[in-house]
């Protein structure tokens, strides 16, 4: 079954160009799926961004914005999109020039495979 869920999360990364990395980790960081392309940098997929990101999410909603359910930081060379899907968070590095829109769109795509992946992580 593990490999069914990589195979179909490596179909959704080339559908995008300028997609390099589709990571699913629990809210502390620990990876659970990790699809890349050899143009991703080591740096940008470690366990600190995606605490990070838990760590913002947390501030957005002490500021009465409400529940955050997407990130984007633009960089020179990338783009982090981050998706809240608690107990799980998604993560998409890109190129900086990559089409956001199509990278939100796949969140239907993967929204079977997070709810697989959150039960497993669930009855752990």
């Amino acid at each position: 079954m593990v490999e069914e869920i990589r195979k179909s999360v490596q179909d959704l990364l080339t559908k995008v160009s300028g997609l390099y990395c589709i990571l699913i980790t629990d809210r502390d960081g620990v990876p659970l799926l990790k699809v890349t392309s050899d143009k991703v940098p080591d740096q940008i997929t470690r366990s600190n961004i995606v605490s990070t990101f838990s760590l913002a999410i947390d501030q957005g909603s002490k500021l009465g914005l409400g529940k955050t359910s997407t990130v984007i930081c633009s960089y020179s060379q990338y783009q982090v999109i981050q998706m809240n899907k608690l107990p799980l968070i998604v993560t998409f590095v890109t190129s900086n020039t990559c089409n956001t829109g199509y990278v939100l769109e796949l969140e239907k795509q993967l929204n079977p495979i997070i709810s697989e992946l959150a039960l497993a992580v669930a009855e752990s």
